[in-house]
């Protein structure tokens, strides 16, 4: 969810919808009641040992699972997986069946395939922890084994309908919280201890195991610290029954979850800042050993005087510097405050919809990283700013991809190109259409005029692929 936000005028105090019920005893971090911790640590360590390749769900109907080369997931027919999403962290919670099906359509029509939601909400509704029917998910807040079956049926219900609109949902069973804010579950994780945090495991990793369109998403905008042994025994109860679906972690900005979880559950990491984005997916990007990596979030639209260029920026560079996907973000869309219906239409959503299309039309999965700033030569903007022009290659060079933040002439390497003739074309993010930019030789420097003001995407291929013009023939 980023940053702290401020409070929807909608929005209850979570602790003023708290049960009076009794608090269970705290235990210390490391230390036991009549060993029930040192037991829970037994079972963690007997579940990393007997589980071959935890890093890897093994499971032969798994809806994801890692490429060959861990660069990006791909799907049970081995097709590369293009995460495009949308962040809706409050989409279980906060709606009606009938508004969560109208948000879900919306969606896949405009080819997102991926969305970031909460499994239990601790602010972010009108009365949380409760859902739009008034349902808690648990009898007790501070004891999650009193699970309320009818919460999940309905969380279930939302899940299956995103499957049937061919949309995976990013899963976060226990949103943590940005420090210093009552926004997450850090409080109620600590006092449940991990015996019970190991059950509520349990209990989802039964319970889901059969869903087919599951990706877990532990903690949520901080990084554990003293949480770590329990939002791990979370993961390790859910991998103890479900072997099918992937875990990555949303940390802390300008984490990296790999280090922050350093458990044989997780496995793929993200890129979440409000920094300089394209410098912080190649380091992510750099980072040994390879693992796949998107961008998670950055600045959503609507907050943070974000501009429409802004949005779209980050989500070229998320592939370019290489990722696989996206999660794009819009207040109201995510906290589904006043006004969401009438956001899913903005610029925000229909560009991610040309930026899918787009990237769809060319092998982006085999794009590389221009590191060594080969390819252009006049016209890459500053490399720690915001008019960064971002480029990649593929492999055997068939198809060359530029972006460039602003207007401006771009003076590009054609001999990177494969083939003795390149087809260059101009893609408009903010319109999904193509231009023609000419055929030329692949050899020597061409200098190439963007056809209006605004940020653009260059796509030079090799003509001999005869290919169609980019965000077409998909």
């Amino acid at each position: 969810m980023g940053l702290p936000r401020p409070a929807s005028p909608v929005i209850c105090s979570a602790r003023a919808s708290r049960p009076d019920t009794p608090r269970p005893p705290r235990l210390p971090l490391g230390t036991s009641s009549h060993g029930r911790w040192q037991s829970a640590a037994v079972l963690a360590a007997l579940l990393s040992a007997l589980t071959p390749g935890l890093a890897q769900p093994q499971a032969a109907d798994r809806s994801l699972r890692i490429s060959d080369n861990s660069r990006y997931l791909v799907d049970r027919g081995g097709r590369p997986f293009l995460l495009q999403g949308d962040a809706a962290w409050s989409l279980i919670v906060g709606l009606t069946k009938p508004e969560a099906e109208a948000y879900l359509r919306n969606r896949r029509a405009k080819g997102f395939n991926t969305i970031l939601v909460n499994l239990i909400e601790h602010l972010f509704t009108r009365k949380p922890p409760y859902n739009a029917a008034g349902i808690a998910p648990f009898a007790d807040p501070y004891d999650w084994t009193t699970v309320r079956e009818e919460y999940f049926t309905h969380a279930d219900w939302v899940i299956r309908k995103a499957q049937e609109y061919g949309i995976s949902v990013l899963l976060a069973p226990v949103y943590l919280g940005y420090p210093g804010t009552k926004e997450g579950f850090i409080e109620e994780v600590l006092a449940n201890g991990p015996e019970r945090c190991l059950n509520y495991g349990r209990f989802l990793g039964k319970h889901y195991k059969d869903f087919d369109n599951l990706i877990w998403v532990m903690g949520g905008d901080r990084d554990p610290g003293p949480a770590l042994e329990n939002i791990n025994m979370i993961a390790y109860g859910i991998r103890e029954y479900d072997q099918r679906h992937l875990f990555t972690a949303h940390c802390h900005p300008d984490s990296w979850p790999m280090e922050q979880y350093p458990a044989p559950w997780m496995d793929f990491g993200n890129t979440y800042t409000y920094g300089i984005v394209h410098r912080r997916l190649i380091d992510d990007y750099n980072r040994t050993p390879v693992r796949p990596n998107f961008l998670m979030e950055s600045t959503y639209e609507g907050e943070h005087n974000s501009s429409p260029a802004q949005i779209r920026r980050q989500a070229y560079w998320a592939i370019l510097c290489g990722g696989f996907g996206h999660v794009m973000g819009n207040r109201p869309i995510w906290l589904f405050d006043p006004g969401w219906e009438a956001a899913m239409d903005a610029a925000g959503s229909t560009g991610m919809m040309h930026w899918g299309r787009f990237f769809r039309s060319r092998k982006w999965w085999d794009l590389v990283p221009d590191q060594k700033r080969e390819i252009v030569k006049e016209g890459q903007g500053e490399h720690r700013g915001l008019d960064y022009t971002a480029a990649a290659r593929m492999r055997d060079g068939s198809t060359v991809i530029v972006y460039t933040p602003v207007y401006r002439s771009l003076t590009i390497d054609l001999t990177k190109v494969s083939g003795s003739e390149t087809k260059a074309w101009w893609f408009d993010p903010r319109t999904g259409q193509s231009k023609a930019a000419g055929t030329f030789p692949a050899t020597g420097l061409q200098k190439l005029e963007p056809p209006a003001e605004g940020d653009w995407a260059l796509v030079l291929d090799d003509a001999a692929a005869h290919l169609a013009a980019p965000g077409k023939g998909i």
